[in-house]
């Protein structure tokens, strides 16, 4: 199954798409990149070169994901999301005579949203951290340090109110940022279990 890419997209050379990927209109693929196979970049969504991107990961519409950014397999970013890649941004050199260029060097960060993730609609995702396993950003969220897998962030800048199972659904929520240790979480809508130990969330019984 080859690649489906809309005539108004704009997918540059170097750029590789995995079978069953579907590219909807508007978008800009800068090359050298690469979306694996299963995926779905939504309309006006822009993807800098470098990028990698796994299998079977939803990409809504207006999402910008920058030079320096990974995402693993199984993703889900939401509308409107935007990361970053740069912790001192500026347009030009100290003396104002010239423009920075705009491809990555010493300053360029990198981001990395591991398997299974979900980031809410209109988040800013800051660089030089991970987005754990599972995890979930709520909407309107600012990420500005790594999430631990399967936690829920929510706010700005954004802080743990919770846990969350495979399936999305919650499995524990708190107040103060810190999950309690526990050993009897069980999803209420799938049934897998869970334990928390220093606040990591633990699979008793992950998927085979």
């Amino acid at each position: 199954m080859t690649a489906v890419v809309a005539p108004s997209a704009n997918i540059e050379e170097q750029v590789e798409l995995g079978a069953g990927t579907a590219v909807w209109d508007q978008v800009h693929v800068r090359g050298p990149a690469t979306i694996g196979a299963g995926c779905i970049v939504g309309e006006k969504t822009y993807i800098g070169p470098g990028v990698r991107i796994g299998d079977r990961v939803k990409i809504n519409a207006l999402v910008y994901i920058c030079t320096g950014v990974t995402v693993d397999d199984g993703v889900m970013i939401s509308a409107g999301t935007i990361f970053t890649n740069d912790r001192h941004p500026r347009a030009t050199t100290p003396d104002l005579r010239a423009l920075r260029g705009s491809g990555p060097d010493e300053h360029t960060r990198s981001t990395r949203v591991r398997e299974g993730a979900t980031v809410g609609a209109a988040s800013v995702i800051g660089c030089d951290l991970e987005i754990g396993r599972f995890a979930m950003v709520g909407m309107g969220s600012v990420v500005t340090r790594s999430v631990p897998d399967f936690h829920l962030v929510v706010g700005a800048p954004a802080a743990t109110v919770g846990c969350v199972c495979r399936c999305g659904q919650p499995l524990l929520r708190v107040t103060g940022g810190t999950l309690p240790d526990r050993d009897d979480l069980t999803c209420a809508a799938c049934g897998l279990r869970y334990t928390t130990l220093g606040g990591a969330v633990r699979e008793s019984d992950p998927p085979s």
